[in-house]
């Protein structure tokens, strides 16, 4: 199944996936998904927020498995469509054992995971559940200055059906299996792990603002430059996570105007952080943004903060998790990576399971996992859908 799809949205140069929301490799993979539920026999429905649900029975109580299959700019092979293979795998394995479920068993596609395109994370999942509003993320725009309403429009789909969705009354449990961002398991020797909790997280977009002017005319005292501060900010960004155990990220930068001898007017630089905890993550912020304001007094340039999201802690059930590290012998770990699931939490049980990736790397297409540990998570799902339904 990940050979089917390994051509979808990969980059020729790069060798990474770009498959954004709505897109072209978006509009491909959910044929692919449609095309698998139909081999199965299995029923499928998308709700109005473009999340894909394959039914195996109907009914009530179900047990929610998959992920998602959109990337980052030139992300691995991964991260998302490995949670969603591996779920119709367990399908596969069950049927073929004339395994009769309790309960329906339902594999889910969600969308718009990552943000890439439109800059919220887990919007699909969000907007399900009822986190996200549905004018917020319907005005949210790409960099093209297309908003997600119209870019679902153009596909088909009507904006006015986003928002919170019936079927979640009719999940009784979320199991997301998912490679890891990280190397706990190639530390700890196991293939598969159990996750305890995801690290609240957020994105934060700084404008430092300023003067377009000559490069090589204006003397650099006089110049209102936003470049240094925002600099600064980065180095700023750096020693303050350091210092406190946290993660922070400048990942994603736009410069006005843009040209090679021309000062800028504005800098928009998107931070994203993450902590153990949100009384770290805020003073973190709050440390940072200070920091960036003070920079910016420096040299007669301002800063501008939007909050674009901000998710909290997400502890998982703990009833279930037990449940699934003692049905596997796993180690449980944590993580600092955001999910569907950490979303779903707020709602239904969840929990994940994580297949070990050798080298940690992630949102690269250096992403890995061996075929064998990926197998092991395929029999790991299996075992914990043959326990709960």
């Amino acid at each position: 199944m990940l050979d089917a799809i390994a051509d979808i949205g990969r980059d020729p140069g790069t060798g990474g996936y770009r498959r954004y929301a709505w897109g072209d490799a978006d509009m491909l993979l959910r044929e692919w998904f449609t095309g698998e539920a139909a081999a199965r026999g299995m029923d499928l429905v998308e709700d109005g927020n473009g999340n894909q649900l394959a039914w195996w029975g109907s009914g009530p109580d179900a047990l929610l498995l998959g992920s998602h299959l959109d990337s980052v700019p030139d992300g691995g092979a991964y991260d998302g469509p490995l949670g969603i293979v591996s779920s119709f795998a367990a399908v596969d394995r069950l049927r073929a054992e004339g395994f009769q479920p309790s309960r329906p068993v339902v594999v889910a596609s969600f969308a718009d995971e990552e943000g890439a395109r439109f800059g919220i994370a887990c919007a699909g999942s969000q907007l399900a559940t009822g986190a996200l509003a549905p004018a917020r993320a319907l005005a949210q725009k790409d960099r093209d200055g297309i908003t997600l309403a119209a870019a679902m429009a153009a596909r088909g789909r009507d904006p006015r059906a986003v928002g919170r969705t019936a079927w979640l009354a009719d999940v009784g449990a979320f199991v997301e299996l998912h490679v890891e961002q990280g190397r706990s398991l190639v530390h700890s020797g196991a293939a598969v792990g159990v996750a305890s909790a995801i690290w609240p997280h957020g994105r934060w977009r700084l404008d430092f603002c300023g003067e377009a002017n000559h490069a090589g005319a204006t003397r650099m005292e006089d110049r209102r430059d936003p470049m240094p501060a925002y600099a600064a900010t980065v180095l700023a960004a750096r020693r303050l996570a350091t210092e406190s155990g946290a993660r922070a990220t400048f990942g994603r930068l736009e410069v006005e105007p843009g040209g090679t001898n021309a000062i800028p007017s504005r800098v928009s630089a998107w931070l994203d952080a993450r902590a153990g905890d949100e009384e770290s993550l805020d003073r973190l912020v709050a440390e940072l943004v200070a920091a960036a304001r003070t920079a910016t007094a420096a040299d007669g340039t301002t800063l501008h903060l939007v909050t674009e999201s901000v998710s909290p802690a997400v502890r998982f059930d703990v009833p279930l998790r037990d449940r699934i590290a003692s049905t596997l012998d796993a180690p449980v770990l944590a993580t600092g990576a955001g999910h569907d699931a950490g979303v779903l939490s707020a709602r239904v049980p969840t929990a994940m399971l994580f297949v070990r990736n050798p080298t940690g790397v992630s949102h690269s297409p250096a992403e890995h996992a061996a075929d064998d540990d990926c197998t092991a998570g395929v029999t790991a799902l299996t075992a914990v859908v043959r326990d709960l339904a």
